[in-house]
């Protein structure tokens, strides 16, 4: 084999190899003829194009994903809120991704956080921080999935899915908030303080009026058995004192001088031959 064939050869060689393109199943292609689109590729497979007239450019067609730093946005009430969220997105059309992104991923990711964000902007402006955090995640998160998807089509993309992960609050809602609480909190508390205490009032009157119908309650019974009581003894001295007067008056008298001379200290000055003495001297 010449010189020559062995140069033709090479050029064959070379130029088959550059009229052969593969597209793998991950790929999308776009086939240009001087620099113009003439055919998008969907399917893997091996393709021929001409050399030096046909160029090809290769997409990934699988699913991309734009997951950024937290960002920030004002609720309705002027607070800042930080936003977590991501977005789930692939190639639709790939000749209007090239021509609005010139096929660079970045770039796409750079516009479709755009719309994002402007988004996430105007939904948030519209709700209270409570509304935010408490219960509103998955209505925001419908409606941007919408928008988000209307404005993906400008640059041929299909947008899969999109989440909000996490909703922080700032330092400064933060201290507001708890601050918010804090005061609520104490406020209900002096409330069940009050509450409390009125209760423990009326407990306390309840129990006062109750003791003191049952001390008087009980000072009656106690009259009435004492007055019965000394009815009863007067009775029996009255009964005793007909029976045996001699004996009542001699009873009467030591029950007398026991309560004269119920201390060492006790003194009395009197006659002897007095009444009181009577049954100290037998003579009387």
């Amino acid at each position: 084999m010449n010189k020559i064939t062995l140069i033709i050869v090479a050029l064959v060689l070379i130029i088959t190899k550059s009229a052969l393109y593969v597209i793998d199943e991950k790929e999308i292609a776009i086939k240009f003829k001087l620099g113009e689109i003439v055919t998008i590729i969907n399917e893997p497979g091996l393709y021929f194009k001409t050399p030096f007239v046909n160029n090809v450019k290769f997409f990934d067609k699988r699913i991309q994903t734009l997951d950024e730093r937290p960002d920030r946005f004002l609720t309705g009430e002027k607070k800042n809120v930080i936003v977590d969220s991501y977005v789930k997105w692939k190639i639709a059309d790939a000749k209007r991704f090239y021509t609005s992104t010139g096929g660079n991923i970045v770039t796409a990711n750079s516009r479709l956080s755009a719309v994002v964000k402007d988004g996430l902007r105007n939904e948030f402006g519209k709700r209270t921080i409570q509304e935010v955090v408490s219960g509103n995640r998955k209505e925001i998160m419908r409606k941007m999935t919408k928008i988000a998807k209307k404005g993906a089509k400008e640059f041929g993309i299909a947008v899969i899915d999109l989440r909000i992960k996490r909703i922080d609050l700032s330092v400064e809602v933060n201290e507001s908030v708890y601050n918010r609480m804090s005061a609520e909190r104490k406020r209900i508390a002096k409330d069940l303080r009050a509450k409390g205490a009125e209760a423990a009032e009326i407990i306390q009157a309840t129990a006062d009026k109750e003791r003191s119908i049952i001390l008087a309650n009980a000072y009656r019974d106690s009259e009435k058995i004492k007055g019965d009581g000394d009815a009863e003894a007067s009775s029996i001295y009255a009964e005793a004192f007909t029976k045996n007067k001699e004996f009542y008056n001699f009873y009467r008298s030591l029950d007398a001088y026991k309560k004269s001379f119920n201390s060492k200290n006790d003194m009395m000055v009197l006659d002897p031959k007095s009444e009181f003495f009577r049954y100290f001297n037998p003579k009387l």
